[in-house]
């Protein structure tokens, strides 16, 4: 059995990172679950009605900061 050495601090910051990243990864899941499906005819429908998204768009505000 191989042993590791690690500090309470180093593991706690670990665990935290993973919790973390499984939260996030079960947050996108559910918000595509929730995102209902759209047939090809109601797809056809809608770009009828509203016409097709750009295909580039262009940021309604944009900042950079220095960190």
């Amino acid at each position: 059995m191989i042993q590791i050495a690690i500090n309470k601090e180093e593991l706690k910051k670990i665990i935290k990172e993973a919790v973390k990243e499984t939260v996030e990864e079960e947050k996108v899941e559910n918000f595509f679950k929730s995102i209902p499906f759209v047939s090809n005819q109601e797809m056809e429908e809608i770009n009828k009605l509203y016409g097709k998204p750009a295909e580039k768009k262009e940021p309604a505000y944009s900042e950079e900061m220095e960190v």
